[in-house]
């Protein structure tokens, strides 16, 4: 490397240096302030009426009906094939339950609609229970 490389590159990084040290030396930056949810705020609660739902109620939310369950041995699982048969421990004619996300929010039995099998709710699970059951 020639001199005249090293005085280049002494020269850019003193010029490094001494913009570093100007950066430290400025007054700390603004503390950061939290967003601004206002606007949803002010959709969600309508003044004297309290929450505003029209604000969720086109929020898709996945729907299950579970018949029973389970717990089998990885090696009983492996062997199952065409025929097999999986005991559950639900008894038949016992309702099923109807869960919202992962969530149990009613009981129902099978009926058949227009040859598609669906649920006439049987019990609707009421919101104190749910939050009890999450516990």
């Amino acid at each position: 490397m020639s001199d005249s490389d090293q005085d280049d590159m002494a020269a850019a990084w003193a010029a490094a240096m001494e913009e570093q040290a100007v950066t430290e030396a400025s007054p700390a930056a603004p503390a950061a302030q939290p967003a601004g949810f206002a606007e949803f705020g002010e959709a969600a609660v309508t003044p004297g009426t309290g929450p505003n739902l029209d604000v969720i109620l086109d929020i898709p939310v996945n729907i299950s009906m579970e018949v029973g369950g389970t717990q089998i041995p990885i090696r009983n699982l492996l062997q199952l094939n065409q025929g097999s048969v999986v005991e559950l421990d639900r008894l038949a004619g016992e309702p099923l339950d109807v869960l919202v996300n992962g969530t149990l929010i009613a009981h129902g039995e099978v009926v058949v609609v227009n040859e598609k099998f669906g649920i006439r709710l049987t019990d609707i699970v009421s919101p104190s229970e749910r939050i009890r059951r999450l516990h």
